[in-house]
């Protein structure tokens, strides 16, 4: 029976998919469930009745379904956002919702290539031009001294040659019918040896060879976060060099199942590569690849064969090989020049910081303009730094380019792409979910979704489990500790997130984060000497007396110490402006503005948001001077800003269902139109526990709809409801931390037990307020309106 859908034939006699007279290669377990799918059209189909049928067990790992869904997406070019032909049920399974139609006719029997009949040692993948294969025995044959000659019938000039170590056979069997799984089994991979005297070969191989492994679903490198602290742990300098010696004692400290050794020498006017794979804890050798390029220009093609060989040798099947492979110089850069300032752009990166690695980056994307793997990362730094907008446009200019990167690569490029230019992180979360489906080693899908997109939904129990995963399969990426770390404490697990972070302390991490994961411990258990403590441990820690600042003015705010937090802030926010840092200036100024409109000063919290709005014009910093003026009754002003937003980031999630509508809820009240207000809030319910982004860097935002409700609730006299929301505020101090909301929930839920007639309560609150700033500036209108009414209801009292 052949069943045709759209472009697509697929003869159940023959097994086999056709796309216009073309064979399809594709998995035997994939295309089982696809043969399911479109026997059964329109029909929801159940994981467990698929796993039943197609694997005979309902024992089989979910995730091997999915990844089974994936490569059939992929081949059918099917996008799971918009689906032609698989529509996911959340929860429960799938459906196929492409017309199916059959028909007896048989098609004509296929004959495979030689690269689709199996997966054995012998294969080779044949994408472009063909490669002849030599062995060791023909090898051994060529003069000494004399180069291989390639042959006419080869285009690229390549000649590809493996040789195959005596002593290592019975060992090499072994391993090959042994292949390194999911997780389980690890490649260290060492610095080339460079023996052409040419400088453009240092550090380029070894990144380009990454490129090509990294591309393997099945294959997992020893990161370079862990081979530093393995090294550091060896008492070696984290930069040293890793050479064979030292790698092999890396693979065996990683407990890696091989290493990796390569050179590059000079043969002529040709280039000769090897690479050795050696057993780590023997030392056998357990093959060795070569290849020759007849030019500079071909060397980075003949890593990508060399790559493809070594791929079969580790395990992986020819079909999966074929399936994600894209060539070097396709998924990087065909200029030596231009990876060579990438490679050295990594190597400073974990040296010195984001910021001594962008100048090289930049070098990179100059050298060649559509190397999208290089405008990726270039986002990802100036992100790194607070240059957002810089990073927007470097990640937009990768997107534009992102056929020209390997389907790993993309995956990071399309995900930065939703979460710096769009903002649409719906899609990210899709995106980063078949991410971690087809390449569930990579740190990328698990860390975006911990560290932004599932905090910003407000599911930081899930981003919890992401974090923890992330810790478990790179126990040596800095980063996943602080994300276990901070979405334990928005979750209220202090002593979780503490722990935590003891982890990362033993094993000598340094990372900026650390201190403001630190510091908001200490607060929330209000430990002064502490967070004094963290305050002076960020002064050695370059990249964090940033972050500290800003908490450190929160935090005298939170106590009502406004000249205190003033001093600090326009400190910080001088020496910023100073060294350029004009974006990161505007949203610790936005606070600023912030904080002085939510204790009355409408005056100074104008010139603030309209100097904010001079230095940039930002998603988070006009957010933040948007509701600044919004509540110091500049409604106007605010209601153009907020359709600035709307207009400038349609898809924006932070925007559409937090931005946009607090600040116009806001304007609403300053009309006094409370219903509308809550109206308008109805788009936030969902995320309404949620961190927007404006919280990562400026350190604001989180729960701002839930404090305007309650305003609007008040204004509409429905106590009860006000009471709830300012709850939620003091119920989720984790999220708050040392914003100033956190403080004036306290006067607030004191009004609405006011407002309902429960004196009780309501003079409780007002005590908790007045204690809390005990020490607050006394000129501050906020604080002398509430001592009168407080004062009104302990009259009553007596």
């Amino acid at each position: 029976m052949v069943y045709l859908f759209e472009k697509f034939e697929l003869d159940d006699t023959n097994f086999c998919l056709i796309q216009e007279s073309r064979r399809v290669p594709i998995e035997p377990r994939a295309l089982r469930v696809l043969l399911l799918f479109v026997q059964n059209p329109g029909k929801l189909l159940t994981k467990e009745v698929i796993l039943e049928t197609v694997w005979k067990t309902t024992f089989v790992e979910e995730s091997t379904l999915t990844r089974a869904v994936a490569i059939l997406r992929k081949h059918l070019g099917d996008d799971p956002r918009v689906p032609t032909y698989i529509e996911t049920i959340p929860t429960l399974g799938y459906r196929f919702i492409a017309k199916v139609e059959t028909s007896s006719r048989e098609t004509p029997p296929f004959t495979p290539r030689a690269e689709e009949s199996g997966d054995s040692v012998g294969e080779v993948a044949e994408s472009g031009p063909r490669l002849e294969v030599l062995t060791a025995e023909s090898v051994s044959r060529q003069p000494p001294g004399e180069s291989i000659n390639p042959g006419k019938s080869i285009k690229w000039s390549l000649l590809f040659l493996f040789v195959l170590a005596t002593a290592g056979s019975a060992l090499w069997w072994r391993f090959r019918h042994q292949p390194i799984r999911e997780g389980k089994q690890t490649i260290v991979l060492s610095d080339f040896e460079n023996s052409t005297g040419e400088a453009v070969f240092d550090g380029t191989l070894r990144e380009g060879l990454t490129v090509q492994l990294e591309q393997s679903p099945v294959l997992s490198l020893v990161s370079q976060p862990r081979i530093q602290n393995t090294l550091r742990l060896m008492s070696r300098p984290a930069d040293s060099r890793l050479t064979a010696e030292l790698a092999r004692e890396v693979c065996q400290r990683t407990h890696s199942a091989a290493m990796l050794d390569g050179s590059i020498a000079s043969l002529g006017s040709q280039y000769v590569i090897t690479l050795h794979a050696t057993n780590c804890a023997t030392g056998d050798i357990i093959s060795t690849e070569q290849v020759q390029a007849a030019s500079k220009e071909d060397v980075l093609r003949a890593l990508s064969t060399v790559a493809i060989s070594l791929r079969s040798r580790l395990g992986e099947s020819i079909a999966s090989i074929k399936r994600l492979d894209t060539p070097l110089d396709e998924a990087t850069t065909t200029s030596l020049e231009a990876l060579k300032a990438f490679s050295e752009s990594d190597r400073l990166g974990n040296q010195s910081g984001s910021a001594a690695a962008i100048p090289l980056l930049q070098r990179a994307v100059e050298l060649d303009p559509t190397f999208a793997t290089a405008w990726a990362m270039l986002g990802r730094l100036y992100g790194d730094v607070g240059q957002q907008e810089s990073s927007a446009e470097s990640t937009a200019k990768a997107y534009e380019f992102r056929d020209h990167a390997s389907d790993h690569e993309r995956f990071f490029i399309v995900a930065s792409y939703e979460m710096q230019v769009t903002g649409n992180l719906e899609k990210a979360e899709q995106t980063c979910e078949t991410w971690a489906q087809v390449y569930p080693n990579d740190a990328g899908s698990f860390g975006f979704r911990a560290g932004l997109i599932l905090r910003v939904f407000g599911q930081y129990d899930k981003a919890v489990e992401n974090a923890e995963h992330l810790v478990a399969i790179h126990p040596d990426f800095a980063l996943a500790y602080h994300f276990v770390a901070l979405n334990q404490i928005a979750l209220g697990h202090y002593a979780q997130a503490r722990q935590i972070g003891e982890n990362a302390t033993a094993r000598q991490f340094s990372n900026p984060y650390f201190a403001l994961d630190r510091y908001r411990l200490a607060f929330l258990a209000g430990d002064e000497v502490a967070m004094e403590q963290v305050v002076t441990m960020a002064r050695q820690m370059p990249g964090s007396e940033d972050m500290i600042a800003g908490q450190k003015a929160s935090s005298f705010a939170f106590h009502g110490q406004l000249e205190k937090a003033r001093a600090v802030s326009e400190d910080a926010a001088n020496w910023m402006r100073q060294s350029g840092r004009r974006e990161a200036a505007a949203r610790l100024e936005s606070g600023a503005a912030l904080r002085e409109a939510f204790f009355g000063n409408q005056d100074q919290a104008t010139q603030l948001a309209t100097a904010v709005l001079n230095l940039s014009n930002g998603r988070d910093a006009e957010y933040g001077a948007a509701f600044a003026l919004a509540l110091s009754e500049k409604s106007d002003q605010a209601a153009a800003l907020a359709d600035d937003l709307e207009r400038r980031f349609p898809e924006d999630t932070s925007v559409r269902f937090d931005y946009v509508p607090t600040v116009r809820a806001l304007v609403a009240l300053d009309r006094h139109d409370a219903v509308k207000a809550i109206e308008l809030l109805r788009e936030n319910v969902a995320y309404e526990l949620g961190s927007p982004q404006s919280s990562f860097d400026g350190f604001y935002g989180a729960l701002y709809p839930v404090y305007v409700r309650g305003l609007a609730y008040l204004m509409m006299h429905r106590a009860d409801d006000a009471a709830s929301e300012f709850r939620k505020i003091l119920d989720h101090p984790g999220i708050v931390t040392n914003d100033p909301i956190g403080a004036l929930a306290r006067l607030q839920l004191a009004r609405a037990y006011l407002q309902s007639g429960d004196s009780v309560r309501a003079r409780a609150a007002y005590s908790s307020f007045l204690l809390l700033w005990k020490n607050a500036d006394k000129g501050l209108p906020v604080l002398q309106q509430s001592q009168l009414e407080f004062d009104r209801i302990a009259g009553r009292s007596h």
